[in-house]
């Protein structure tokens, strides 16, 4: 009669057998390939994928481009407000409008007169003593540009300049700051460099205040050093017509008395018609 340790001999044979058949199906069974793996692509988009480019290397303006649009019009240095652009200081806020309630100043402010003024003088020089001639207080100082007005009192260009503001002010400063808006001493020697010998008998004065001594020295050649045309308005500023007649009508003498000056205006008219 079987006992118990049959049983379980059969069991672990039974359990030995079907391991082995397991075994073998799984060696006759072939492996499965692995599955592809899908890379996934965006969707269609009419959005075109804008490609990112370094911004251009941008090149160190020139010194005139650098003066045109970086430097501010005005800039103070410390002793006044100077005018750096003179084209872009008459078009912006800061330009005193011209004074039209003054008939001269209403004269000198026409577009015609700049024009006038720029065949003599170059374009910077020309507005400024249009400015200067059409405004009945502002004034910009040809030589160094500051900006002021009639009676302020500027300190001087010099060192240690507000010691020196009582001590050597001019009796003729104020009256030379209308007539060319030269605002200092310094600025009127720089100005009148070409002819050292009529600096004493100009400064202050009208054509009509000065000799004829002086008139010849300022009409002579000068001592040919280049001032940028600061000697020439120096003479042009002291006319009463800034010497507009002689440019627009240089065949009359405006110095001659009045009977020849009308024929010589008659001889020019004629002269005109003929050619």
């Amino acid at each position: 009669m079987p006992g118990p340790c049959n049983s379980k001999k059969k069991k672990k044979a039974i359990a030995k057998k079907n391991k082995k058949s397991t075994s073998a199906i799984q060696a006759t069974v072939p492996s499965e390939p692995p599955l592809p793996v899908h890379e996934l692509e965006p969707p269609p988009s009419n959005i075109a994928c804008v490609v990112y480019k370094p911004p251009p290397k941008v090149l160190s303006p020139h010194v005139q481009e650098l003066h045109e649009t970086v430097l501010p019009i005005i800039h103070d240095p410390g002793n006044g407000p100077r005018v750096r652009d003179v084209r872009g200081f008459l078009a912006s806020f800061f330009a005193q409008p011209p004074s039209l309630e003054d008939p001269l100043c209403a004269e000198f402010s026409q577009e015609e007169v700049l024009q006038m003024l720029c065949t003599a003088l170059s374009e910077e020089t020309a507005m400024v003593l249009w400015y200067n001639k059409s405004r009945a207080t502002s004034r910009i100082c040809p030589s160094c540009r500051r900006l002021y007005r009639l009676g302020d009192i500027l300190p001087d260009l010099t060192d240690n300049g507000e010691k020196q503001i009582n001590e050597t002010r001019s009796p003729l400063l104020a009256r030379e700051q209308e007539i060319s808006g030269l605002c200092s001493p310094v600025c009127f020697i720089v100005a009148s460099f070409e002819y050292p010998s009529a600096i004493k008998t100009t400064w202050g004065r009208t054509a009509d205040e000065i000799d004829d001594f002086t008139w010849d020295l300022l009409n002579g050649p000068g001592d040919g050093q280049g001032d940028k045309g600061l000697s020439l308005l120096l003479k042009m500023a002291r006319l009463p017509d800034l010497g507009l007649g002689q440019l627009c009508l240089p065949d009359i003498d405006f110095d001659a008395e009045p009977e020849d000056r009308i024929a010589c205006g008659q001889n020019y008219e004629r002269d005109k018609i003929t050619y």
